[in-house]
Parts: structure tokens; C-alpha cells; sequence
């Protein structure tokens, strides 16, 4: 009997905030048709961005890998012949216990991140890590200046609930283009801006297509977010704006804030961050008469080198008006904090040793290339186990990530979809399921619901699921875990057990369940995280509560108050420009840049540069220019773009690395420093110098 054509249920599983509830069309066992947002879920709203609708352009793609894989020629060859998968994780095993034998455990070490946000599949890994005392990962890519700059004003990471964007009369959406990133926040302030008038704001470094539709556009310098903030404060202060009676009950220091910004005007903002006085004082007067003012605050602003101090200056505008009293005001970053879930059973916490190194996820290029510093002093990486990330593309210092992936005696083990950059340069190439071919759990940091993503499909060709890998190469290098021998669908129903979240099947039958902790909670009315219940204008960078790995960076100069801390790459006679890499709209990462419709939406790779820099250079529109700085340099055509100060530009979307012209992608010149307080990586903060070809 021929299967019917039917509507299942499932959730978005990449690393973007939203993780959509979808409506997924299942032709048969083994093909999908449209992806569209589940109409019923609160957040989404039947609301998904296109890259996604087309899903099925990107796992039924002809040029997925489907069997594994060994290397025959030189690395990044893409020279490989099929084998089996035994014999693939035969060898794995081998040449892992071989390692292990000869360097120590720690001379392996497993890294993964975000290409799927399933909590079992993306965080299994940790449970061979920690079974087999390898090096661990400190995860330091997307997150850790946002956290630590909120989380130093509030306690908790957490806030108002997302939603009520649409109950707003203003909504500022701070240092993310959400059309490209988030798409379900411009669903909620859109509404707000028909259904009540609400005027939305937009900070940004460039016009992208979210300031586009702003009633109040501010283009700002890159990683001067914290001298418009202080401004702002200084204009609320100075004429009767900022709520006395809320900041006297609710935060820690008013008066020592108020004291501190006495200095910090319009006028000291505007050299800063190349806006008009005007732009400035408007801007404070809309939020300071504006009660119902809603702060979406994104990762974008924070990827510079003083993004965790700007994230929590713009975090204290909401707390100077009293917005966090109302419906519809406060702020919002992420609920990632409001969840409970007990990862313990996926991550294998029982066997987790914090006394064996954790590397730093984003300095991978030093690590491989042996930086003293960078490996903590200890041996060197021999061997890899790569999962849902494609570091020759994402990583910074992409000159040194090449370097150390080239070496003969790293043993590189890549679980893939499709054969990325880090895949060429892999010894053994296994085959990846995607999110529908296997079953997992989800929870968004962009809104509320815990939600669930059963298996719809059957897996394309030889296709493993990232469980299963981990399970066998687990068994051939003898790590003991009773998870390794549980299914995904048990552990995912553990975690939701013990997270107090119900079981498998009741979430399948539920599809989420919306966690949003009560109006009390969520606005801090009841107090804000810190034992003395205040909001901290005042922050204590050295005990922000929030992931760390041991203090990093100029923290000793980080500024107590909200200011301009200036420390970021800055221009010079040298690097006469400052360049961002921020986010395409039909690529999220490195992934999507191989499907069709994505590809033929993006073009080209460009840097966009303003039409007065471009004169002084004698540069036209599709010119090729050489960019460069001391990491490295690359050609790459210019568009000509108005929507930027001078002296900035913006390289938008992660193409393939053999898409530019020297086969060198945007990453060769960001920088993998450890940013303040406690690491990430400084993706929109890089000086360059720009030179006709």
C-alpha cells in the first residue's frame, strides 16, 4: 500500500534562538515536501524563514554524504575511497587507543557545537570526553560575552517573556539583524507596530533588512554600543526621565550611577559612535516617555572585545526608565537559564573529571599549531572526533586552523552531512543523519517551550545518527556508560523525566510545553537573581554567575558602571578600517551554503564598503580588492553601500571557502583572542587594510 502524504510534527534544530515548531510534510517514509511554523505554537506563530521552509532541498540534496569514507590522497585532497562502516570504526578505535597508549588520553580531543541543537545529539559527545578523561571543550563561539554582560545586570539569564514584544509600545531590537537570525521576533514587533502603533527602534553597525523597516534607525560604530547606552542615561537623569522610585527599590546603585554618567553626554557619545546628538537625545526621550519599552537585545553587538560591557550598558536603559514594572517592557536576551533540564545522563556528569584541561573552543587554530598557552602547557592534539561544527570555515585565524588540520600526525575523525571544508580535511568521513532522520529534545533561548523532534523519516543511505557514533567508537576504545547503551528516544526520555518535564511520548502527543516562568518572576518583581535581590548597575566581573573556565582577558580594567570600555581592535595608520562578519540571511553559519535556493539568494562573497572610502581608494562596485591584516588577507569583490559609517565594513555570510577567490573564507582575518571576562570569540571586532587589486 502506497504511504499517504501527511502533516508531523517537529522543531528547527539549528543554532539560531527561535528553534521554530514546524509543520513538516512527510511525502513517504524517506521523503519530506514544505516545512512550515506550526500556526498553534505562541512563539512561532507559523512563522519559519525560508532557508528552512525549503528543507527538502537540503536532505534529499544529491551531494549529501551517504556511506563513509577514508582518505587516499594528500589532506584536503577530497581525495577519499568508500569503505565500511566497521572498518571505519575499527580503525577509529585503533588508532584512538594507539594515541592514547603513546601521549595519554589527552592527546585526543573530541569538539563539537551547534549544528544541531538536539540536547542528545549535540551534547553526547561530552560522555565519551568525560568516560575517557580526553581533553575536554570549553565552548567559547556565540555565547559567552552576551551571558556574562547580561547576566552581571540581572543575575539570571532570563527576562521578560519574548511575546510580549507584541504588547509593547516600543521595541528595540539592540545588535541583531532578527530578519536574518530571528525571524520570529520581527513576527511580535511587527504586531506590535500594527496593533497598538508601537514604534520600533534598531541599533545596529550597517542597514540590513531589520533596520530597514525601523521607525527610528541608529547606525552606530562598531563596539560603541556602550557609549549610546550611557548617553541615553545621561539624557534620562538629566531631564527627569529616569524612575526614581523603581531604581531606589529594584537596583543597587542610582545615585553612584547617576554620578558616573554626569559626564557621559550626548555630545561625549556622538564622537564615539558617529550618531547626531539628535539621533541620541530622540532616542532617550522615546524609551524615557515610553514605559511599555521592550529591549530584544542580541548576540551581534556583543562579538567585540568589550561586548560583555556593552551588552550590560544597554541592558541598564530599561532598568534607569522602570520598564521592567509593564507588560510589554524590560528586556530580553535569552531564557536559556529558565530551563531545568538534567543533562547529566547525555553529558555523563558521573564520569566528568573538571581536573583534565578544557580547551578553548575558538582558539583551535593555536591549539593544533602547539601554542604553548593555548594546549595549557600540556601535550599535544593527535586525534579529533568533529560533530556538528565545520571549524575550517566557522573558527577564527583561519591560517592557523589550516596549519594544524594539515599536520601528518593529527588523526581527524569528521561526522558529517555534506563534505565540508573541515571534512576535506579529515582522515575518516562518516555519514550524518539530519534532524528528522532521529529522535531528540529541544529547548529555544529565544522563547519558552521545551519541544520535542521525533524521528519522521528513515535515514539517507549509511547515515548514523550522532548517538550512535558516539556509542560505537565508545565500545571499541572501552568507555563504560549505561547511556551508551540506551537508544536516543531513551535518553531523551530520561532527560525529560528527570527534568520534570513528563515523558517521550506525552511530549510527542503535547509537541512543547511552554515553561515561561510567572510575570513576577519573569519582570524580577520578586527581585532580580543576586542574593540582594537589586539589579546591578554596579557589575563584579569577577563572579558573574554563568559558565566559565577561569578568568580571561583585560578583566582587571573592565569599568564597575556602564560605559565605553575602550579595548576593542581599533583602526589605525596601518588598518585604517573596521570590519564586521555578521550574518546572511539565507545562511545560518556554514550551513545552507551548499542548498540551491541559499546559494542563488547570496551570490557572491563581498565586503560592503561606503561610497567615500571606496572614492579614496579609487574603487568601484565588483572591484576586487585585497583585505588583510596580521592574520592573514584575501581578494573578494566590494560592493559599493551607503548603510555604513566610514571606515567600517561588512563581510555578510559564511561562504564556502573555495567560493573566494584565493579559496580563504572571511575567518582568516578574525581574531581568536580571550575576550573579557571569560572568553569568546570577537567575530565583529577586527582592524584591516583594504587595497586595490
Amino acid at each position: 500500500m502506497t504511504p499517504q502524504k501527511h502533516i508531523a510534527h517537529s522543531v528547527c534544530p539549528h543554532d539560531c534562538p527561535s528553534a521554530c515548531a514546524l509543520d513538516v510534510e512527510v511525502v513517504d517514509n524517506t521523503t519530506i515536501g514544505r516545512l512550515k511554523g506550526a500556526k498553534d505554537n505562541t512563539y512561532t506563530a507559523g512563522v519559519i524563514c525560508a532557508k528552512v521552509a525549503r528543507y527538502a532541498e537540503r536532505i534529499h540534496h544529491p551531494d549529501r554524504l551517504l556511506y563513509p569514507l577514508k582518505r587516499v590522497g594528500t589532506k584536503g585532497s577530497n581525495q577519499f575511497t568508500r569503505i565500511s562502516w566497521d572498518d571505519a570504526l575499527d580503525e577509529i578505535g585503533s588508532r584512538f587507543n594507539a594515541i592514547e597508549a603513546e601521549h595519554g588520553a589527552t592527546g585526543i580531543w573530541p569538539y563539537n557545537y551547534a549544528g544541531t541543537m538536539g540536547l542528545v545529539m549535540r551534547d553526547g559527545l561530552k560522555r565519551l570526553t568525560h568516560t575517557k578523561k580526553y581533553s575536554r571543550q570549553y565552548d567559547t563561539i556565540c555565547t559567552n560575552m552576551a551571558w556574562s554582560g547580561y547576566v552581571a545586570g540581572t543575575g539570571k539569564l532570563g527576562g521578560a517573556d519574548p511575546r510580549e514584544m507584541a504588547k509593547s509600545d516600543c521595541v528595540v531590537i539592540w545588535g541583531t539583524n532578527a530578519v536574518a537570525t530571528q525571524v520570529n521576533v520581527m513576527t511580535h514587533a511587527i504586531r506590535a507596530k500594527k496593533e497598538r502603533g508601537a514604534k520600533l527602534v534598531v541599533v545596529d553597525i550597517y542597514q540590513n533588512d531589520t533596520m530597514k523597516q525601523a521607525d527610528m534607525p541608529l547606525l552606530i560604530r562598531p563596539g560603541s554600543d556602550g557609549a549610546l547606552a550611557c548617553a541615553v542615561m545621561h539624557v534620562l537623569f538629566r531631564d527627569g526621565l529616569a524612575d526614581r522610585a523603581y531604581m531606589n527599590k529594584y537596583t543597587d546603585d542610582p545615585a553612584g550611577l547617576g554620578m558616573h554618567l554626569q559626564t557621559r553626554t550626548p555630545q561625549w557619545a556622538s564622537a564615539i559612535t558617529g550618531l547626531s546628538i539628535a539621533e541620541i537625545e530622540a532616542f532617550a526621550h522615546l524609551v524615557g516617555t515610553t514605559k511599555r519599552s521592550f529591549f530584544r537585545l542580541g548576540y551581534g553587538f556583543s562579538r567585540s572585545r568589550n561586548g560583555a560591557v556593552n551588552m550590560h550598558a544597554a541592558l541598564c536603559i530599561p532598568a534607569v526608565t522602570g520598564a521592567w514594572g509593564f507588560e510589554g517592557g524590560g528586556a530580553f536576551h535569552s531564557n536559556s537559564g529558565v530551563f531545568t533540564w538534567d543533562r547529566s545522563l547525555i553529558e555523563g556528569h558521573d564520569a566528568r573529571d573538571t581536573s583534565i584541561r578544557a580547551l578553548d573552543q575558538s582558539q583551535i587554530g593555536r591549539v593544533l599549531t602547539g601554542d604553548r598557552q593555548a594546549l595549557q602547557n600540556g601535550g599535544a592534539i593527535h586525534a579529533m572526533l568533529i560533530q556538528n561544527t565545520n571549524p575550517m570555515s566557522v573558527a577564527p585565524e583561519q591560517t592557523l586552523v589550516r596549519q594544524g588540520f594539515e599536520r601528518d600526525d593529527l588523526f581527524t575523525v569528521v561526522h558529517e552531512q555534506f563534505m565540508t571544508e573541515t571534512a576535506k580535511m579529515a582522515d575518516i568521513v562518516l555519514p550524518a543523519t539530519m534532524f528528522l532522520e532521529h529522535d531528540d529534545i529541544y529547548s529555544g533561548g529565544g522563547h519558552q517551550h521545551a519541544q520535542i523532534g521525533p524521528k519522521i523519516i528513515e535515514p539517507a543511505g549509511e547515515c548514523w545518527s550522532n548517538h550512535e557514533v558516539v556509542s560505537a567508537i565508545a565500545a571499541r576504545v572501552g568507555a563504560k556508560h549505561q547511556a551508551f547503551d540506551m537508544s536516543a528516544r531513551e535518553i531523551a526520555d530520561w532527560t525529560l523525566q528527570h527534568s520534570g518535564y513528563g515523558t517521550f511520548e506525552t511530549l510527542v502527543e503535547k509537541r512543547w510545553l511552554d515553561i515561561q516562568p510567572p510575570f513576577e518572576e519573569s519582570h524580577f518583581l520578586n527581585g532580580f537573581g543576586f542574593e540582594n535581590k537589586k539589579f546591578h548597575f554596579k557589575a563584579d566581573w569577577v563572579s558573574v554567575p554563568t559558565k566559565n573556565n577561569g578568568l580571561m582577558g583585560d578583566v582587571a580594567t573592565m569599568p564597575d558602571f556602564p560605559d565605553h570600555w575602550d579595548t576593542t581592535e581599533n583602526a589605525d595608520v596601518k588598518h585604517p578600517f573596521r570590519l564586521a562578519t555578521s550574518p546572511a540571511r539565507s545562511f545560518l553559519n556554514s550551513t545552507f551554503n551548499e542548498t540551491p535556493g541559499s546559494i542563488k539568494k547570496e551570490g557572491e562573497p563581498t565586503v560592503m564598503l561606503h561610497p567615500d572610502d571606496a572614492a579614496s581608494l579609487d574603487i568601484n562596485e565588483d572591484d576586487i580588492i585585497r583585505i588583510g591584516n596580521q592574520r592573514g588577507d584575501l581578494r573578494i569583490k566590494t560592493r559599493i553601500f551607503a548603510g555604513v559609517q566610514r571606515g567600517v565594513v561588512i563581510a555578510e555570510g559564511l561562504f564556502p571557502n573555495e567560493a573566494h577567490l584565493d579559496g580563504r573564507g572571511i575567518n582568516t582575518l578574525t581574531g581568536a583572542d580571550q575576550v573579557a571576562p571569560y572568553g569568546g570569540a570577537a567575530f565583529h571586532d577586527n582592524h584591516v587594510w583594504i587595497v586595490k587589486v
